[in-house]
């Protein structure tokens, strides 16, 4: 697992641990895709199994993101926990089923307001693959606002947190 490193005394290990933390903390996360000549991002909810090195999204049928993810399947996923100033991304590959069992594992509540059922046949599962994530771990607000000030005093870039990137 090869690390780069932004002012982070983390381990390749503790930086996985941590982008993983905030995936299965924050439920949404933007998902990005690539059409060949612009980038769409959507709001999706993601289900993450680190056990199984893969983040889960039930997803449409009919969504232009499959025929995107099918034509350039690297994609990215963006968590923000905007509370505490943390945020994750996860890029990787990402492929479009129709893999009944494992909706109908993932299936909750939730998804009736999409679609009426784990039966309707429009439900797809949308797999993604990690391959590289970033964390950005900052202080509170308070402390990031008083680095903030003293930077605007002395004219010295704040140092507003930690950053780290990681193979995965």
């Amino acid at each position: 697992m090869k690390e780069q490193q932004h002012d982070n005394p983390a381990t390749p290990e503790q930086v996985v641990d941590r982008v993983w933390e905030l995936a299965e903390k924050i439920d949404i996360c933007m998902l990005t895709t690539w059409n060949g000549k612009e980038q769409h991002s959507r709001p999706m909810s993601a289900r993450p199994r680190r056990q199984e090195n893969a983040i889960y999204f039930l997803t449409d049928v009919s969504g232009e993101k499959n025929a995107e993810i099918e034509e350039f399947p690297t994609i990215s996923l963006a968590w923000a926990d905007n509370g505490s100033y943390r945020y994750a991304v996860i890029s990787g590959k990402a492929k479009v089923t129709n893999d009944r069992s494992r909706i109908a594992e993932l299936w909750s509540k939730m998804d009736e307001v999409w679609w009426e059922d784990k039966e309707d046949p429009t439900v797809r599962l949308l797999t993604v693959t990690p391959e590289r994530g970033e964390i950005w771990d900052s202080p509170n607000a308070l402390v990031t606002g008083a680095k903030m000030l003293a930077a605007i005093v002395t004219g010295a870039p704040p140092k507003l947190g930690d950053n780290a990137e990681v193979r995965m």
